[in-house]
């Protein structure tokens, strides 16, 4: 009872200070509604700066939050990418800002149009816990690439790099610009309430609908961020080895707790066994070892776990084939929280994993006859995040490009596309919609106004009433036809 009332009490705090910090980006905004190119590009590297002062402290706070995280993998799907993001928008913010001129018909000339991109306001971003650091860095660099102000809500599941983030946060940025909020769920949930003039969520396709109903009672605009059960296709001829070695790497990454992760893979009945055998070989090359080794990532805390190895169970239980990949045989039951990458084999749709995005080191493999088959079984579905195909023959690459829809695509490839700066990010349907990264990312978090401008000769005159005379019956002929 007693946690419970001072849980109550932070709470309301940190309810309180959101609504108070909102009220005061707004004042902020009115003040400075279009900041300058060198205000929005110091602003970005003040964040970078930040960033690379604090690495190591980021480092070990996310390290913390999963018991064991893989220092290289923060590196590489935090750090780096937030770092580059920065990177590029300060290359390219100046040639993104600049008004884009378009058509005017010559029903209306002299006259010119331009779109102008404006910051919206004041933007929310809500945090999941899988990758804290870039999911809260990577909306902000857009937003304030943008010129908007930023109040974020980190994931009370990390909340050592949720304190230090706002701690680095509080130290670069002056409050009305940038805010940082902690708390639990009710937090979370009054934070989706505000009326934001736009709001970035990423997390699970349940709690996204949660976040869009509030939104919509504000009508704010809203980019979901989803996750789904994003497919590996494994074609008739491409070389197993490659196969396997690029769907293991990207399945045992974060220890499989990433969105675009393979969520299952599809792959020819006559080529199953060949691809578990070359996947366990792959997997044991890159993870000799589990327990011990600071490389291979634990689940992010007990209710996870708990979920995953239910999944399993289940699987079990509905007669699956578990394929453990445990390299050195090691006892993992003992507190660890790390679960050997696990294949299933003869899955049926009933079985949970089959139902539920895995988010986790448990890879069903479901055998297919052709190539349609496969791509009937994908369209069958809830559109996915992500969708990977592995294979060499371009007529096979072209088929499953045009004929599936997922949020986005790599071919040959797992996870890459994220990180690719020119490349829009976002989902589609049940996986989420809108995009950011890159110029997509300041699209998304500007007003994009439409200016008409005319000077002193006004050609519309012609079409004024009274109706019916010459002047109009020649326009009406020139352009109705």
């Amino acid at each position: 009872m007693a946690a419970t009332v001072v849980q109550l009490t932070e709470s309301k705090k940190h309810i309180q200070h959101t609504h108070r910090v909102f009220e005061e980006q707004k004042k902020a905004f009115r003040s400075n509604t279009m900041p300058s190119l060198a205000e929005r590009q110091e602003n970005l590297k003040r964040l970078k700066r930040a960033l690379l002062t604090h690495q190591d402290r980021l480092l070990e706070a996310i390290d913390r939050d999963f018991s064991c995280r893989s220092r290289d993998e923060s590196l590489i799907a935090e750090v780096m990418p937030s770092i580059q993001g920065i990177n590029y928008t300060l290359k390219n913010l100046a040639g993104w800002m600049k008004p884009s001129r378009r058509h005017v018909s010559v029903l209306f000339q002299p006259a010119s149009n331009q779109v102008h991109y404006q910051p919206k306001g004041v933007v929310g971003v809500i945090v999941p816990w899988n990758y804290p650091l870039y999911l809260a860095v990577g909306p902000l660099v857009a937003s304030l690439a943008a010129g908007n102000r930023t109040m974020i809500k980190m994931s009370e599941y990390t909340p050592h790099t949720s304190a230090l983030f706002k701690e680095i946060i509080e130290a670069t940025f002056p409050e009305d610009l940038v805010c940082v909020i902690n708390g639990e769920a009710d937090v979370a949930a009054d934070f989706s309430s505000r009326p934001f003039d736009h709001l970035l969520f990423t997390g699970s396709t349940s709690v996204g609908k949660m976040v869009m109903r509030a939104a919509a009672e504000n009508l704010t605009p809203v980019t979901l961020e989803l996750g789904g059960k994003s497919p590996a296709i494994v074609s008739p001829d491409v070389p197993m080895e490659d196969a396997a070695q690029r769907i293991a790497f990207g399945k045992a990454f974060n220890a499989g707790q990433t969105c675009v992760a393979p969520d299952y893979v599809l792959c020819p009945s006559d080529r199953v066994q060949a691809f578990v055998d070359e996947f366990r070989s792959r997997f044991a090359e890159m993870y000799p070892t589990l327990r011990d080794n600071d490389d291979y990532t634990a689940i992010i805390n007990e209710r996870q776990y708990d979920r995953l190895q239910g999944y399993i169970e289940d699987a079990r239980a509905k007669g699956a084939e578990i394929i453990e990949i445990n390299p050195a045989r090691e006892d993992l039951k003992d507190g660890t929280r790390k679960i050997p990458l696990t294949l299933v084999l003869k899955t049926t749709p009933d079985m949970k994993l089959m139902q539920d995005e895995i988010f986790g080191p448990i890879l069903p493999v479901v055998a297919y006859g052709t190539l349609e088959e496969a791509i009937h079984y994908i369209n069958e579905r809830p559109r996915p995040l992500a969708l990977y195909f592995f294979g060499y023959d371009r007529d096979h690459q072209r088929q499953v490009v045009e004929s599936t829809l997922s949020g986005g695509m790599c071919i040959n490839d797992a996870l890459m596309h994220v990180a690719q700066d020119d490349l829009p990010f976002g989902g589609i349907g049940d996986s989420g919609m809108g995009h950011y990264h890159g110029k997509e990312g300041f699209l998304t978090f500007s007003h994009h106004r439409a200016i008409f401008t005319k000077q002193k000769f006004n050609s519309g005159k012609f079409v004024y009433a009274p109706h019916g005379t010459a002047a109009h019956k020649m326009v009406y002929k020139l352009f109705i036809r």
